[in-house]
Order: C-alpha cells, then sequence, then structure tokens
C-alpha cells in the first residue's frame, strides 16, 4: 500500500466508526446484575462492540475493501445485483453441480462448472431471479469480472453448500447477460481466527474449490491491493484506533453520567 491508499484506509474506518457513534442505539435490554457488577459505560462498550461485530463485514471490511480495490481494478462497487434472470438450462446444470457435490460423487471444479454454466447460460426459458446481492464486485483491467462474497470468520459447516449454489447463481446470471464475459467468483474471509496456525479449510472440502474458490485473510487483501497490503492494513487499523482513542472515551464516558 502506498500513502495514498494509507491515508484513504484509515479515513475509511475512522468515518465509517464516527458514523457509527452517531447513529447507533443501545439495544434497550436490562441486564442489572451485569450493569451492577461492570458499570453502565463498560456495558454500553460490550453492546457497541457486540453490534459492531456484527454487522463489521458491510460497516468496516465492504468499504476498505472497495477503497483498496479502487486503485488497482478498473472499477470497485459494493451490494451490487449480479443479474436479474438464470437460463432454465442454467438452472438444471447448476443444480446437477449441486447433487453431485452433496453426494460427493464429484470434487468441486470451479472452471469446469463455469464452463459447463457458460455453455447454457442462455438456452431454455429465461427466468426472473433475486440472487444474493454481492458484497464486492470488481473488474480488473483486462475486463475480468470478480464477484465477492465476504464472509464471518467462522461459517458453519452447513452454510457452505448456500454459499457455493450463490456463487454458482452469480456466474449464470452474469453469463446470462454477456455470455463471453470473464467471471471468477470466490468467498473472501477477512482474518483468520486461528493465527497462528493455518486456516481450517476441511469443512469447506468437497463443497468449495479451495484453489479457485477462496481467499483468507492475506489471500484476499493482498489479492484486491496488491502484495503487503495485509500487514499494512492491520497497521491501519492500528493507526485509526489510536486517532479514534478521544471520540471513544468521549462517547462512552456519557454512560456514567446515567
Amino acid at each position: 500500500m502506498d500513502e495514498k491508499q494509507k491515508v484513504a484506509v484509515i479515513e475509511t474506518i475512522t468515518a465509517t466508526i464516527r458514523n457509527k457513534f452517531k447513529t447507533y442505539n443501545p439495544e434497550p435490554a436490562s441486564m442489572p446484575f451485569h450493569t451492577r457488577l461492570l458499570g453502565c459505560d463498560r456495558m454500553a462498550l460490550y453492546s457497541f462492540i457486540h453490534s459492531l461485530a456484527t454487522n463489521f463485514g458491510t460497516t468496516i471490511f465492504e468499504p476498505v475493501a472497495k477503497s483498496l480495490a479502487s486503485l488497482c481494478f478498473a472499477s470497485a462497487e459494493s451490494q451490487q445485483i449480479a443479474g436479474k434472470q438464470i437460463s432454465s438450462e442454467a438452472q438444471r446444470v447448476i443444480q446437477n453441480i449441486m447433487d453431485k457435490l452433496s453426494t460427493a460423487s464429484t470434487q468441486p471444479n470451479k472452471p469446469a462448472e463455469i464452463q459447463a454454466i457458460r455453455d447454457v447460460c442462455q438456452n431454455g426459458k429465461m427466468i426472473a431471479v433475486k440472487p444474493t446481492r454481492v458484497d464486492i464486485k470488481l473488474i480488473g483491467r483486462d475486463g475480468t469480472i470478480y464477484l465477492i462474497d465476504i464472509k464471518t470468520a467462522k461459517p458453519n459447516v452447513g452454510e457452505f453448500k448456500g454459499f457455493k449454489r450463490t456463487l454458482l447463481e452469480w456466474v449464470a446470471a452474469t453469463l446470462a447477460t454477456n455470455p463471453e464475459a470473464n467471471v471468477e467468483t470466490l468467498i473472501a474471509i477477512p482474518y483468520n481466527p486461528y493465527e497462528p496456525e493455518p486456516y481450517s479449510r476441511w469443512t469447506m472440502r468437497g463443497m468449495i474449490d479451495l484453489e479457485n474458490e477462496l481467499k483468507v485473510a492475506d489471500e484476499f487483501w493482498d489479492f484486491i491491493g496488491g502484495e503487503g497490503t495485509y500487514d499494512d492494513l492491520l497497521k491501519c487499523f492500528e493507526q485509526a484506533g489510536i486517532e479514534l482513542r478521544n471520540d471513544i472515551d468521549t462517547y462512552f464516558k456519557k454512560f456514567l453520567e446515567k
């Protein structure tokens, strides 16, 4: 990351947190024992952290990813729609892929899956669909379309089947509009909760193409921002925390007065 990128990321983080302070209202849950034990300010901080963690993907990771990628890709957008229709034949192919993966009669192979969908992407009846929104849509300087689904650090094992179908539907919806498009779909996990141990990928094996559909921690951030971005990003968050310290103290100090 160059200095311009670092400044942009720090500004994105601080602006997001300050906006969160303006709009955040703690849930009116009565926890009398916790409050008397820990104090109103600590309970308010706990509630704020819980709320922030729940929405970290949309409130922090998405805007930061968009900010970084805007300098390395031809375009970067968040919360986009992959398309509004899928061909009936593409739906059939997707279901066939899912059935084979679910029964372990085949292994995930994203390039082959994309080609299978491309072969029928405009065959049959066009069916109106509302696929899950794309968290981050990037267009490379070579025209490649990257559709990225940002997930929490520890998705449940059972969720990966739904994730896989979403990625395949994004491909089909994109190719329904432009059969020649070079499209890639990815699951991004922003950090590795198991550090310094490797990320436990076995839960996805058999459903997700680990080589072509998954990027974790530095794999993701270095992909969108260039080599070394992940380490620089951690420093940016640390710097943003220093800049926000007074804002944080001032915000939660008012809860001591209640």
